[in-house]
């Protein structure tokens, strides 16, 4: 049953007093960190200046123990200064997420800026539709502060002055990270820092396997090479050295069945898509710091005609 609520008016009238609490325990996975910190940061460079952005969580939950484990973007648009949430968009996005991550489901969403607010309500409440129990994540970017600027809020509807009202409650979070999602983080900090010299955990990964490789692909090479002389009679047979190669030849149809060409064609596709969004990354940072690069220069010289105009 609603009862009346006191409103915490120390931040806006759409907070909860401070002394309401939640039964959910949330826990955030650095990835979601990462990619909302990147969806700002890129929107703000194109748009040349901060813009608010809004996404969707998507995550396991079990009972009340909620795990945010990844985001997505959503479109938006601005109509009499209200943020209306594009549903045929997110149904699309859905449907793409649930291809590739169907056992998580969506859980709420996240947008950037200071405390919350009532326009920050007023999508809570389109978001309602999809999932009558969402939770929302508030990023601030440009904080200054030692702690993460996020904050999680889940939502309760109680009686103010005598009318139902939406309010946010906040929840404490823990952050919860995978083996994969450590080794990343910490790749990204350290290739981040042009200051340290220090290589990664993947990048030593990356390089071991890369000698590897590049080891086996010199021996088969090499085996390769001396069945072309035999076959040509410029070297002589040695028939032990033929029945190792024959023997290590013998073993590869094993390989050679339908599960096998399929997992691999998969796996292949996979690193060639990584490769081209690694390349796309590349060529978008390049442009960036040329456009950045051009504005400087632009900027230096549009000064410089305004202060030579200025005394002649």
């Amino acid at each position: 049953m609603a009862s009346n609520m006191d409103v915490d008016a120390g931040q806006s009238n759409v907070m909860a007093v401070a002394g309401t609490s939640s039964t959910v325990t949330v826990s955030l996975h650095p990835l979601v960190i990462m990619n909302v910190s990147e969806h700002w940061t890129r929107v703000r460079a194109q748009e040349g200046k901060p813009m608010q952005v809004i996404g969707a969580l998507i995550g396991k939950q079990k009972g009340r123990n909620i795990e945010i484990m990844n985001s997505f973007e959503l479109s938006f648009v601005e109509v009499e200064a209200d943020l209306v949430i594009d549903r045929e968009y997110y149904n699309m996005k859905e449907e793409q997420f649930k291809q590739v991550f169907s056992e998580m489901d969506f859980l709420g969403w996240y947008t950037t800026g200071e405390a919350p607010n009532e326009a920050d309500i007023k999508v809570h409440k389109q978001i309602s539709q999809i999932n009558e129990s969402p939770i929302f994540l508030k990023m601030n970017p440009i904080a200054r502060c030692t702690d993460l600027p996020i904050s999680i809020f889940d939502s309760v509807i109680d009686l103010v002055n005598g009318e139902a009202t939406m309010l946010f409650v906040e929840l404490q979070y823990t952050l919860a990270a995978e083996e994969a999602e450590r080794i990343g983080v910490d790749h990204v900090a350290r290739v981040s820092n042009a200051d340290n010299n220090d290589s990664s955990t993947v990048a030593d990964h990356l390089s071991a396997q890369h000698s590897a490789i590049k080891m086996l692909h010199n021996r088969v090479k090499l085996i390769l090479d001396y069945l072309k002389a035999v076959d040509a009679g410029t070297v002589p047979k040695n028939h032990e050295i033929l029945r190792e190669a024959y023997s290590l030849c013998h073993r590869l149809p094993v390989l050679n069945t339908d599960r096998f060409k399929e997992d691999f064609y998969t796996q292949c596709n996979d690193v060639s898509l990584m490769t081209y969004l690694g390349t796309l990354t590349n060529g978008c940072n390049t442009i960036n710091q040329f456009v950045n690069k051009f504005n400087v220069l632009y900027d230096r010289q549009g000064m410089g005609r305004r202060m030579r105009g200025l005394f002649f």
